[in-house]
């Protein structure tokens, strides 16, 4: 999730764990390593953006980089405070619980986490979008009330905890709301009439009220919206054919076979004068209008004279965006068709 919600649940651990003997150092350090995971993105500055992407919540996010990485920050933490007030082992539980739950609470967001890693699984969950207000200010609010209490003072940890409760408790009802999304959008599709291999559903921005399906046929996808206050019939798109064939006489090369594995096979391609675009279709559309809003996450793929493939991001096409009408058409949305 987003910078701040990570700081926050770290801060938020580190006082859980060892906040009664420490005080507002265990918030320090269980902020920043709450942060430390989310260090992946420097990756960018070492090799190419497409390998970059693909190492996005790899190894930093796993449960071997908490377990190695805990007792080396515990020990500097112990060094630093020169044996005072708490062990070494302490301060290394600390640090583990807080990188742990940067990836734990990043596995329920579309992107998801390889917490397993080395092994090539991506756990994702995709009940919560990666940055929700309802989530995180709560959460922040009993934080700092927490903060301004002497360590000694029972009302510290009882606010701490409460922002660990209520946004736990919130989490555990997006997924009842995703259970519902999907299973409205199930129904609908089989009241319909409508083919499909496979579904996959998600929230959009900033909520968990409205949320978004993709539809994989056997030619393509479809996209659907559902609020959970809809009280009328769910409105499937027209059907995005996938047209797979056109990656044919470049699917072995390296850097395509990198899109397809980002994407999770979730991927339509449009030919384009002299290029192809590839659009994974995971992060969804900017817009409510299932048929003709643009999706978010797109790359152009240019195939060279000697046969190589140069890839790139796509970002120009948002230029024109105007956020404020998308987030008013998202609103007005949510509040059900």
């Amino acid at each position: 999730m987003d910078s701040l919600t990570q700081i926050v649940l770290g801060a938020a651990v580190g006082e859980a764990v060892l906040g009664k003997k420490v005080g507002n150092k265990a918030m320090l350090w269980g902020a920043i390593a709450g942060t430390i995971p989310d260090l992946d993105v420097l990756t960018r500055y070492f090799t190419d953006q497409i390998t970059a992407t693909e190492m996005h919540r790899g190894f930093s996010h796993s449960l071997a980089f908490c377990i190695l990485l805990a007792p080396i920050l515990g020990w500097i933490a112990h060094r630093i405070y020169h044996k005072r007030e708490a062990t070494r082992v302490n301060w290394s539980w600390l640090f583990f619980w807080s990188l742990v739950t940067h990836p734990l609470l990043d596995a329920h967001t579309t992107w998801g986490t390889q917490f397993f890693w080395p092994l090539d699984l991506r756990i994702a969950y995709k009940n919560i979008f990666v940055v929700d207000p309802l989530y995180t200010i709560p959460f922040l609010i009993c934080l700092l009330i927490a903060m301004f209490h002497k360590r000694t003072n029972p009302r510290r940890r009882k606010f701490n905890n409460a922002g660990l409760y209520i946004s736990t408790f919130y989490m555990l009802l997006s997924l009842v709301f995703k259970w519902q999304a999907q299973s409205s959008f199930k129904k609908e599709l089989e009241e319909q009439g409508i083919a499909y291999t496979e579904i996959d559903t998600r929230p959009t921005p900033l909520n968990t009220i409205l949320w978004n399906a993709q539809i994989e046929t056997d030619d393509g996808y479809r996209m659907a919206y559902y609020s959970l206050f809809d009280d009328q019939k769910i409105t499937f798109s027209n059907e995005f054919p996938k047209n797979d064939h056109l990656l044919d006489p470049i699917r072995d090369q390296h850097v395509v076979q990198q899109l397809i594995k980002i994407s999770d096979g979730w991927y339509i391609i449009e030919e384009d004068v002299d290029r192809l675009i590839f659009t994974d279709l995971r992060f969804g559309q900017i817009g409510m209008d299932a048929d003709n809003s643009p999706f978010l996450w797109k790359f152009e793929i240019i195939t060279k004279e000697d046969g190589t493939v140069e890839v790139k991001r796509l970002s120009g096409f948002m230029a024109n965006t105007e956020y404020s009408e998308v987030l008013s058409e998202l609103f007005q949305r949510m509040q059900g068709n």
